[in-house]
């Protein structure tokens, strides 16, 4: 693969690279990119934050959503409002206590779950798999599952509605980079699948174009007793992520994509060492995402670019204005006072802009908007 040599233009008092060691009496970075961090960018210094606002008025703003507030234990997980959408993705949570009695299909998309507190067992066409806190769970479309949880279950759900999940191309590093494919772990036809076989009459609740159905069978149709193929259930846990780092270059969010469709990324943060380089950027930088909103979920961990922020929060930054680290984790970062990260957070990064829905408005932080302050 080969891309064009470029000679990008260089004005006034600026840095030889981009992140690394900031102008003395600008350093205060900001990027301003397209195509997410792949496509042309320009590094501007400033003498003051670039998120240093004293007022905003409208609804481009960055928001905070307190997900521990919410009601959203469902029996169906579409049972459950999104919180934000566009036409290739609806981000959902859904609470699950009490196993499921039927079994469910999503005709409109891929489903990607991530399991932030709980455990279960998985039984679908493709056979038994347990759950626990970190795992994702990519299921195809079409395909039927049901739940049965040990503890209560707080799942992060991502619907993929105009395309199919897909691993990310991860280039020079090779396929084994970040995580190796070898790490997934897929369905068994075990015991535990075998016992659940039955002539119970078994519902099942078809969700197409956002309206459901429910189809019923005098049998339960997991039923299968082997298959082969390419194409299948799937899951994957955040402590099999072997991060990307560089002491001496803060990487982009990119860097650490676990999943790809057609107009959006989850990507994971994980524990990692920081940059230790003197002259490099110890924290995310200043940046316009002008062609992505972005997403964040908040695992476990203390989000090391961000104040007040708790487990089973998520913030919402919608393309179009600058964003970065807050004020005490930036000058955290000039003084190097942590060595490593420990959080663990999810990343939704849409190409379309999302809407947010009422059920998190319902639960937002409208002081998000001066914490930077």
């Amino acid at each position: 693969m080969r891309k064009p040599m470029t000679y990008p233009h260089r004005e006034g008092v600026c840095s030889r690279q981009a992140h690394a060691d900031l102008p003395k009496d600008a350093i205060y970075e900001r990027e301003v990119g397209q195509e997410g961090f792949y496509g042309p960018a320009t590094h501007f210094h400033h003498q003051h934050p670039p998120t240093a606002w004293c007022d905003w008025q409208g609804e481009l703003r960055p928001r905070c959503f307190n997900l521990n507030h919410l009601d959203s234990e469902r029996d169906v997980p579409w049972g459950a409002a999104a919180l934000l959408h566009n036409q290739q993705c609806k981000i959902r949570t859904w609470r699950l206590n009490q196993p499921m009695t039927h079994l469910v299909r999503n005709a409109d998309g891929d489903e990607l779950l991530f399991i932030h507190q709980g455990q279960g067992d998985v039984y679908c066409d493709y056979g038994h798999i347990t759950l626990k806190p970190g795992d994702y769970l990519l299921i195809p479309r079409s395909t039927m599952w049901r739940i049965e949880p040990s503890q209560a279950m707080f799942i992060l759900m991502i619907e993929c509605t105009d395309s199919h999940y897909q691993l990310p191309d991860k280039g020079l590093l090779g396929q084994h980079a970040i995580f190796d494919p070898a790490v997934l772990e897929i369905p068994k036809i075990n015991h535990a699948f075998q016992a659940q076989y039955s002539e119970h009459t078994t519902q099942v609740y078809v969700k197409r174009h956002d309206k459901m159905n429910v189809i019923t069978f005098p049998f339960n149709p997991l039923d299968a007793i082997g298959w082969h193929g390419d194409l299948a259930v799937a899951k994957l846990n955040w402590r099999d992520i072997r991060p990307l780092s560089s002491h001496r270059y803060h990487l982009p969010p990119s860097a650490h994509t676990t999943f790809v469709a057609g107009d959006f990324v989850v990507c994971t943060f994980v524990p990692r060492p920081i940059e230790s380089d003197p002259g490099a950027l110890k924290v995310p930088f200043f940046h316009n995402n002008d062609d992505y909103d972005e997403v964040l979920f908040y695992h476990s961990g203390d989000f090391f670019s961000r104040d007040n922020i708790e487990p089973g929060m998520m913030t919402f930054h919608p393309a179009g204005f600058t964003h970065g680290p807050h004020p005490k984790a930036f000058e955290s970062g000039q003084r190097h006072a942590k060595t490593s990260t420990d959080e663990v957070a999810v990343m939704i990064d849409t190409r379309h802009a999302l809407i947010v829905d009422e059920q998190a408005s319902s639960v937002e932080n409208t002081d998000y908007i001066s914490s930077w302050q």
